[in-house]
């Protein structure tokens, strides 16, 4: 399982690609959230609607493969920008409110670091290591540490 968790997080971003990734989350909450503001929604539909992506955490329970799988649909932008450019073709003011506020709980997740998942396990995202065991992995890819499976100089 180490070997596999160690392969598929590989492309997860560190450093200053991370910072930026989290920092455009930030902005697509913060952005999200006051053209809801503006578009005067109604904040108890904000309220209730926040949350609803991360009932998709109940997918893990059909094992890691699955629960990423489903995760992933619902925090990534498709489905809510096709909502969006629906409610603005349609003139629908709800699918619009629903896209808002999809996007923003999208945006905040990823501003506090928790990325699309990879099969491995829910502590393994596109934005690094989440979980009790994020710290050791970050330390052990310092460009400065040395692999334990390379030659040493």
């Amino acid at each position: 399982m180490a070997d596999i968790a160690d392969t598929e997080t590989m492309g997860a971003a560190i450093g200053g690609p991370r910072t930026l990734l989290r920092l455009e989350g930030l902005t697509l909450f913060a952005g999200m959230t006051l053209l809801y503001a503006v578009w005067d929604g109604s904040w108890w539909v904000y309220a209730i609607l926040f949350l609803v992506p991360d009932l998709s955490f109940a997918a893990y329970l059909a094992g890691p493969r699955v629960g990423a799988i489903v995760y992933n649909a619902a925090h990534s932008y498709l489905v809510p920008m096709t909502l969006m450019v629906t409610s603005f073709s349609t003139g629908s003011p709800l699918i619009l409110s629903i896209a808002m506020i999809w996007l923003a709980h999208i945006g905040i997740d990823r501003a506090l670091g928790y990325g699309l998942k990879y099969s491995a396990g829910f502590g393994f995202t596109h934005l690094g290591r989440i979980g009790k065991d994020a710290a050791k992995t970050v330390e052990s890819r310092r460009p400065d540490a040395v692999c334990s499976t390379s030659p040493q100089a």
